[in-house]
């Protein structure tokens, strides 16, 4: 049986987590973190979640919680995360993380931490978004320079960093497979009068709206015809249920950088 804490317990993402954790096998709930301010603080984390009492209280104390051979599950904010990763380097813990929004410098601390730690980051646990990834690559690859690349994502009014990191991963994947810098080709937004489109820009659009989980659609497009891929999120709980999975996977890591590819053995 492995021992989970989960991070941003009282969330949105943390609140499934748990959820979820209750029909996990070989995985079990033993701590549930907030931030020092969370008014949750104290109450029991399933009762948080809606699932009824675990026993579990939700606490602040991330260095009590993070000691050896625990998996943590984050997804919160960069500094939040960081934070926490730290502490398990440190104490021989492992990690899932799917916080976005993190800088390079950040990215590059991470990478020096999974050198005494296993580590899961991706910016999407879902099973069907990693599978896409690898249908992505094979799309650009095959299609090439003559057709338009143009990704847009649209997800609930409470995200605050954007693009999705989801989105940005599929860019880069399909950057990577045409040849292509990535910070000199994307396009985040146009407007008045930019002229035609350059032949290999790739376009990446947000849109914020209500309760709206996440949808991703990558569009190839030329002169006759486009080709759509398009990625639907009904709910949370798909990116819970590929935490979890990546948490059973990490278990058995020695220290390293892993992504939800390597969780499906891509």
């Amino acid at each position: 049986m492995t021992d989970v804490v989960v991070a941003g317990a009282a969330g949105r993402m943390g609140s499934r987590i748990v959820a979820c954790l209750g029909e996990a096998r070989e995985l079990r709930l033993v701590a549930a973190l907030e931030a020092p301010s969370h008014p949750a603080l104290g109450r029991d984390a399933g009762e948080t979640a809606g699932v009824g009492r675990l026993g579990v209280a939700l606490a602040s104390d991330a260095a009590a919680a993070l000691v050896r051979d625990r998996v943590l599950i984050e997804f919160s904010t960069p500094e939040a995360s960081l934070q926490h990763l730290r502490l398990a380097a440190a104490s021989g813990a492992r990690a899932v993380i799917g916080t976005t929004g993190f800088t390079p410098k950040q990215r590059e601390e991470i990478s020096d931490l999974a050198k005494k730690a296993a580590i899961v980051l991706a910016p999407n646990f879902s099973v069907g978004v990693t599978v896409a990834l690898q249908a992505l690559a094979l799309m650009a690859q095959a299609l090439g320079d003559e057709y338009d690349v143009e990704i847009s994502e649209i997800h609930h009014r409470f995200k605050k960093d954007a693009p999705s990191g989801t989105a940005l991963r599929m860019a880069e994947v399909i950057a990577a497979a045409l040849g292509r810098d990535l910070g000199t080709v994307a396009v985040y937004g146009r407007q008045g009068l930019p002229g035609e489109r350059t032949k290999k820009e790739i376009g990446i659009f947000s849109l914020r709206s209500g309760d709206v989980v996440g949808e991703h659609t990558v569009s190839f497009g030329t002169l006759g015809e486009r080709l759509e891929l398009v990625h639907k999120a009904h709910n949370r709980d798909t990116f819970a249920r590929g935490a979890l999975r990546a948490a059973r996977f990490v278990t058995t890591q020695p220290p390293g950088l892993y992504s939800m590819q390597d969780v499906l053995g891509f």
